[in-house]
């Protein structure tokens, strides 16, 4: 394989954390509105029901007792005084039941009742807790017979009336087929016409051929992230026994980059299902493969926290800095720094700053030492490397030789945590399913140098790499920084 000098710029130069396409995306911002609404919608119906149910129930005491003073202001003065604690109580009961979750996997109402008995139940439970004074105990199961009935009632007519709305709207799930021959013709007869009252518009079919099922051929599979690109979609609907594992990967990563959904028709994949969520479907029942967490507010606290850090270092390790390039300078000619050529986010190219640990000519000798390398895959690494300098070696076993990253840290080139950048010339043979580790900024450190450093294969590298991407949150982070001394002490697999 021949080696690239400077590998191609890639169309995604903004780190997968930061920018959210897949939250933002024009398709995916039009749901979150829509979601937003109906989730309004549902809670107030709810406590609405709540409200008049016990508003029944007090009515119905009243009438039960032969009082003939049956207002508002004077009944619900009476046993309102903890009214908001019940209203707060029940839309969380709510949610943790799912009854706050999208159409087609919201509870029936069968969790309507058992939710409600859960609220009676905390309501009793605080009301004996503080004291309170029940007129009678028969006030909660009237009222939570009386909420069934009318949060029911509420519910149903809620689901008519929006599913109708809908249609009448023109909504559609505008979605595009992936698949080949008789699993492709199967799925598009068995997902039927539509799903929890929202139509699908099938845009065509990503296969080698129609198949038969009379939709416009879009493309083939490598040809995905073109057709996304021209056609609004809203899902991706994946045969999943028609691609391999690596296929399906690379189709779920450039799917959730343009904002689409993806959703896989059984067999499920083992790699994929540890993101996978069962969508109830009419016919073919459906896996949506979630995206990477993409939080925004997660992305600004590990930036503030890359630059406290990085800035910190610098300023601290001031003395130590100097007392290297000392070192350096008086054991070998040639400068202290060097901008060694990585390849980092976006698959752009940058200058990563490290304490030169090598004699000057270093670049010009590797060629010679290749068929010496110890690494498989597209790592270059020898445990005696004889470019490296006697006060490099002590560097590089201590992984200090890293410690001006920070400065690249500080111009938004790396972070302190991801996966480690590559130079060109290991990037150049690397396969086009490795490049999703690109999608985020490079780290100073990373899962794999937690976990064994060079001693790892480069397949290791690899699925590290893409476990922090799948996995990837703050706190891991912060993790990752912890494991990260005892790891450079112990000197497990540096050289």
């Amino acid at each position: 394989m021949s080696v690239a000098t400077k590998p191609e710029p890639a169309p995604f130069p903004a780190d997968i954390r930061q920018g959210q396409p897949y939250l933002l995306a024009r398709s995916s911002l039009r749901r979150l509105l829509v979601r937003t609404a109906s989730l309004c919608g549902l809670i107030g119906l709810d406590l609405v029901g709540v409200g008049l149910a016990l508003y029944a129930a007090l009515v119905l005491r009243e009438l039960y007792y032969g009082s003939s003073t049956i207002l508002w202001g004077i009944l619900w003065d009476q046993e309102t005084d903890w009214l908001p604690f019940l209203l707060l109580v029940t839309a969380l009961v709510f949610w943790q039941a799912g009854l706050y979750a999208r159409r087609e996997q919201r509870a029936g109402f069968g969790r309507v009742v058992s939710s409600l008995v859960i609220v009676s139940l905390i309501v009793l439970a605080f009301g004996l807790g503080t004291g309170h004074r029940f007129s009678t105990f028969g006030l909660i199961p009237t009222t939570l017979v009386i909420g069934a009935i009318l949060i029911g009632l509420f519910r149903a007519s809620y689901e008519a009336l929006t599913r109708e709305a809908l249609r009448m709207l023109g909504v559609r799930r505008r979605a595009i087929l992936a698949g080949e021959d008789e699993h492709l013709l199967h799925l598009y007869r068995t997902l039927g016409a539509g799903r929890s009252g929202i139509d699908y518009e099938f845009v065509g079919a990503v296969a080698a051929s129609p198949g038969g099922i009379g939709l416009p051929v879009l493309g083939q599979i490598g040809e995905l992230r073109a057709i996304l690109a021209e056609h609004d979609v809203d899902e991706l609907i994946v045969t999943d026994s028609d691609f391999s594992e690596r296929q399906l990967l690379d189709m779920v990563d450039q799917a959730h980059r343009c904002g689409v959904k993806v959703r896989v028709a059984p067999k499920t994949t083992e790699l994929l299902m540890q993101r996978a969520e069962f969508v109830p479907g009419q016919g073919a029942p459906l896996f949506e493969l979630r995206p990477p967490v993409l939080v925004g507010t997660d992305w600004l606290v590990k930036r503030t926290f890359d630059l406290v850090v990085s800035s910190a270092t610098i300023l601290l390790g001031l003395p130590l800095w100097l007392a290297i390039a000392a070192a350096i300078k008086l054991t070998s000619p040639g400068p202290v720094l060097y901008a060694d050529r990585r390849v980092g986010l976006g698959e752009h190219e940058f200058g990563m700053l490290k304490f030169r640990t090598m004699y000057v000519d270093a670049a010009e000798r590797q060629a010679e030492l290749e068929e010496r390398n110890e690494a498989e895959g597209a790592l270059f690494k020898i445990r005696d490397d004889p470019r490296v300098t006697p006060v490099g070696r002590l560097l590089r076993r201590y992984s200090i030789d890293e410690i001006p990253n920070t400065v690249n840290v500080l111009r938004g080139e790396m972070s302190l945590v991801g996966p480690r950048p590559l130079p060109v010339r290991d990037y150049a043979l690397l396969e086009e399913w490795h490049r999703k580790r690109y999608l985020v900024l490079p780290g100073m450190t990373g899962l794999w140098q937690i976990s064994g450093r060079s001693n790892l294969s480069f397949d290791d590298l690899v699925r590290y790499d893409f476990y922090y991407l799948d996995n990837w949150s703050i706190w891991l982070d912060i993790s990752i920084l912890a494991r990260t001394i005892p790891a450079v002490v112990s000197r497990r697999g540096a050289y």
